[in-house]
């Protein structure tokens, strides 16, 4: 069931889906003492999530993004990383993902500023990833709705738990599962898998030894 709020500033209602208008969503966005929160807002409801990061999560993270930004840099692909930047379409959808990827040439790249990215002014991220340590059913659901819409072409999940990753191509506002990245042609889902099995036994330099290999570099 979807909470209503009527006072954002009486309550906070963390890491679920409640109702709420866009301006009660903002109020909470631009609160400073929610500055460690990370916002959603999608379809007139919106999720705040407090909960705080620990090791698995953070080094996931990381793992990810070093499989990522090594094929790219190997297969001499444009690469821009984000890590918790926000997305904002005033008055219709926003997002913090943890790491959100540029990728290829003719970018409209965002400012360098510590501004939410204008999403009516500046390009969708191609490639978005949620790393789940508790918000696996709604990085699976909700979340991929609300990219589906935004028009993310291709968004990964990562199950922090079992180090599986469910990666989704969107086109036309639909998202469907696949085994091979269409916006890194070449990288296979199940070595991005491997890269995070690895780390529970192995440190980050001999990983990136075994992707160079992988990669045949």
């Amino acid at each position: 069931m979807v909470n209503t709020v009527t006072n954002p500033k009486a309550e906070i209602v963390s890491d679920r889906w409640v109702k709420a208008t866009w301006d009660e969503f903002m109020a909470l966005a631009d609160d400073p003492s929610l500055e460690k929160g990370r916002f959603y807002y999608d379809n007139h409801k919106m999720r705040i999530e407090m909960s705080p990061v620990g090791p698995i999560h953070a080094h996931e993270n990381s793992i990810v993004s070093n499989v990522v930004r090594l094929f790219a840099t190997i297969r001499n692909i444009r690469i821009y990383e984000y890590t918790n930047c926000s997305f904002r379409k005033k008055g219709e959808s926003e997002c913090q993902p943890d790491i959100a990827f540029y990728l290829g040439d003719d970018l409209n790249l965002p400012p360098r500023n510590n501004a939410p990215v204008d999403l009516n002014k500046f390009d969708l991220p191609t490639l978005i990833v949620e790393i789940s340590s508790t918000t696996l059913q709604d990085d699976l659901g909700y979340k991929r709705l609300l990219y589906e819409r935004l028009g993310v072409r291709e968004y990964w999940v990562v199950n922090a738990q079992t180090s599986e990753v469910f990666a989704f191509t969107i086109a036309d506002g639909r998202s469907g599962i696949v085994a091979r990245s269409q916006v890194l042609e070449g990288l296979e889902v199940i070595t991005v898998q491997e890269a995070l099995k690895r780390s529970q036994t192995e440190d980050d330099g001999a990983i990136a030894r075994w992707l160079l290999q992988t990669f045949k570099i």
